[in-house]
């Protein structure tokens, strides 16, 4: 398989469900919106990129299995596997805020190869290919160079299910707040990765995450120089689906944080 080629592919997929996205931003009514959980949205717009998605993916790779957030198609994981998100940021969608993304990942088996991260609104295209760095728009993109984690912002999110909202998740945040320069919540756990990949980010966590939110990003911070782990420091962020990225010269004070204040996602 020529990875390079899959990649430029499937980003023209990517490209023409942001268009579609772009073009119905305020075309949502009220009544075309579910609610699939408490306080997670779906509208006709996530379920048509998905399908744009679906078929284009589908056409350049028919023999790879498919994992969707809206699951418009059966889902299947085979050795290869696209992991889809059409639109992550739905809610920041509905409410006009303009951060939201287009996020595919392609993996061999357990391993992330090619990841594509398309910011919607602001045309930010974040790639990458296993052992081939990460690019914003086409340019090299690398983690924070900062030293001090008094000098960086610190990206995070919430679980919709506000029970998962714990005592230690609000002291991580105090704590987060009092030795950084600030906390982020973009909404999309997936610019969260890439923001942390180009650098804006000195890094982010997050639990109560599927694996379409962080495959493509976690992916990208990593061929950006950046370290990807769960809580306890291991390899299994995309199976616990809790999270935390960062530049290196921050993964022992942010991973003291998260394990002592967050704990194990809960499901």
């Amino acid at each position: 398989m020529d990875l390079q080629k899959v990649t430029e592919e499937a980003l023209h997929v990517v490209e023409t469900a942001a268009a579609f996205i772009r073009a119905n931003l305020y075309n949502v009514r009220s009544d075309q919106v579910d609610e699939k959980g408490l306080n997670s949205l779906v509208s006709f717009v996530d379920r048509q990129a998905e399908e744009i998605l679906v078929k284009g993916l589908s056409a350049i790779l028919p023999e790879a299995g498919i994992l969707s957030e809206e699951e418009t198609v059966e889902q299947a994981r085979k050795q290869l596997t696209w992991i889809i998100d059409p639109l992550d940021g739905t809610t920041n969608f509905l409410h006009s805020v303009p951060y939201f993304s287009v996020s595919v990942a392609l993996a061999d088996g357990p391993d992330i190869i090619a990841g594509i991260v398309h910011e919607v609104m602001h045309n930010e295209v974040f790639i990458a290919n296993t052992g081939s760095g990460a690019f914003l728009n086409g340019k090299p993109i690398h983690v924070s160079p900062r030293v001090e984690l008094r000098d960086i912002l610190v990206g995070t999110g919430f679980p919709y299910n506000t029970s998962h909202v714990s005592d230690g998740h609000f002291a991580a945040l105090r704590k987060v707040l009092m030795t950084t320069r600030g906390i982020r919540r973009i909404g999309s756990a997936a610019l969260d990765l890439c923001y942390v990949a180009c650098g804006r980010f000195g890094a982010f966590y997050e639990h109560t995450l599927n694996p379409w939110d962080i495959a493509a990003g976690a992916l990208i911070v990593r061929e950006a120089g950046g370290l990807v782990s769960d809580y306890g420091g291991e390899d299994q962020w995309l199976s616990k689906g809790e999270i935390l990225a960062t530049a290196p010269q921050f993964l022992p004070e942010m991973l003291e944080i998260c394990s002592e204040f967050c704990g194990p996602a809960k499901s």
